[in-house]
């Protein structure tokens, strides 16, 4: 009889086990986002999550070109955030995503130094020797580097700066290139440095001089039917997380200009 008792308890017990590893399965999400977010989203989260304290959102930043090629090889990710609409767009078409891009914020370039006072520098600037080297994201993947290429064609002094430029493999790692000294001027997201007065000097790079950073996020197929991959997606679009972006610089989808 208590052989019967105790199996029955152990029973139990792995039901109620499973039910348990369930229920936190339901609750929790895996996010891929731009890294010019690291700052903003985390704040978006935070507050999210004071209101839904058993839920479970972790984010992975990275390049928007890379974290887009980890989803299509069939990286677990619920929603992806990503710096420029392009890449959610091809999970589309690719099958990869659930329902269409929503964009939820506009990007700006800056020119951010932690040692140069960046007041009244202009692009074209950067290609005097003073400002030494000059860091940007990768080209190849990362929106922000795409754009801050495009900057400095546009400024006519692409050819100049080429071997000074110094290449981070995201926004983010090259904000650090910028700050920790590895770069005398980074070209990086306003969202990265809005927060850093005191601890260097910015100024905008003229929007006319690169194509609009719109950012857009999508939920994947494998968020599809998450209902907190679903809430999350309605929250981030929500008066409370649009002024968080803001604060961190971004200008919303229906007030573009600057």
């Amino acid at each position: 009889m208590v052989r019967r008792l105790l199996q029955g308890l152990l029973v139990l017990g792995s039901v109620f086990a499973s039910v348990a590893m369930a229920t936190p399965a339901e609750q929790r999400i895996t996010v891929a986002a731009a890294a010019d977010l690291r700052q903003a989203l985390d704040a978006v989260v935070a507050a999210y999550r004071h209101d839904h304290p058993d839920s479970r959102i972790d984010v992975t930043y990275g390049s928007s070109g890379n974290l887009l090629t980890q989803i299509e090889q069939g990286a677990p990710f619920e929603i992806f955030f990503s710096a420029d609409s392009s890449y959610p767009q091809q999970l589309v078409e690719h099958g990869k995503a659930s329902g269409t891009p929503v964009p939820y914020a506009f990007g700006h370039l800056v020119m951010w130094s932690a040692s140069i006072d960046m007041k009244g520098v202009q692009v074209a600037d950067l290609a005097q020797a003073k400002f030494g080297r000059i860091a940007i994201a990768n080209p190849q993947h990362a929106p922000y580097g795409k754009r801050a290429e495009q900057a400095l064609r546009a400024a006519g002094i692409w050819d100049q700066v080429q071997s000074r430029l110094v290449f981070g493999d995201n926004i983010a790692q090259t904000a650090q290139f910028a700050q920790s000294g590895n770069a005398q001027v980074g070209l990086v997201a306003e969202s990265l440095v809005i927060d850093s007065a005191g601890k260097g000097s910015y100024v905008a790079v003229p929007p006319s001089l690169y194509e609009p950073l719109k950012q857009s996020f999508v939920i994947t197929q494998r968020g599809a039917t998450n209902a907190l991959a679903q809430d999350f997606a309605r929250y981030v679009q929500s008066a409370p997380a649009k002024a968080i972006l803001s604060r961190y610089g971004f200008n919303l989808p229906d007030d573009t200009a600057r």
